[in-house]
């Protein structure tokens, strides 16, 4: 089994347990702008492309704009202060991580969600674990695209040469083609096998542990 030197992990839906607090958070806006509550289950078919695609998706069909705006924001600030609520790790994955680190691989995360949040959440759980953080944010364009997996590669200070992408999603699966590099796709996220399949994912993991296998 091929071995790697530089892991790039998506965050939610492959490190982090999210989805609770991201429904709170999105329910509260609809709330506070009198539109209709979402279940977990249709937030969970709505992340993966970002904050402000999530609130346009919750939103009902044919909210003007400024509306949509206004639910944004108000989920903005409220998952800032709430989004450590139920966050959590999927079990294994701190003690994959330690032993990635322990091994000396580079270890980095490229995540949809806002910048603030996602260096907030990998700051308080993973500390020096993940060495770089990179989130969503002005004049970088979020994934699929390629450019935030390469920013990693420039801050992290390596090529794309012996580097991973792991990832839940279709979005990882199409980042991980766009920027050149394979994808080993997670079981435990907020995509069953078969969707993944659909969208092109070969490469799979049913634990944490098993990507120890590929260092």
């Amino acid at each position: 089994m091929k071995e790697y030197d530089t892991y790039i992990f998506d965050l939610d839906g492959t490190l982090l347990a999210t989805l609770n607090d991201l429904a709170t958070s999105t329910n509260y806006a609809l709330h506070t702008h009198s539109m209709p509550q979402r279940t977990l289950d249709e937030v969970r078919s709505f992340v993966g492309n970002g904050v402000r695609k999530l609130i346009e998706r919750a939103v009902p069909k044919g909210t003007d704009t400024a509306e949509v705006e206004a639910v944004l924001k108000t989920f903005r600030l409220h998952y800032i202060d709430h989004s450590l609520d139920t966050t959590k790790p999927y079990p294994g994955i701190m003690d994959m991580l330690e032993r990635l680190k322990r091994s000396n691989k580079r270890i980095a995360v490229v995540s949809n969600k806002f910048y603030a949040a996602t260096q907030e959440l990998c700051r308080h759980f993973f500390g020096g674990l993940v060495e770089v953080a990179i989130g969503e944010r002005e004049g970088i364009r979020k994934k699929p695209a390629p450019d935030t997996v390469e920013e990693a590669f420039r801050q992290l200070g390596v090529g794309k040469g012996n580097a991973v992408y792991i990832g839940d999603s279709d979005v990882d699966i199409a980042t991980a083609r766009n920027s050149g590099i394979p994808c080993i796709s997670v079981l435990w996220g907020f995509r069953d096998k078969d969707f993944l399949i659909e969208h092109g994912a070969t490469v799979f993991v049913e634990s944490p542990q098993e990507l120890l296998d590929f260092h």
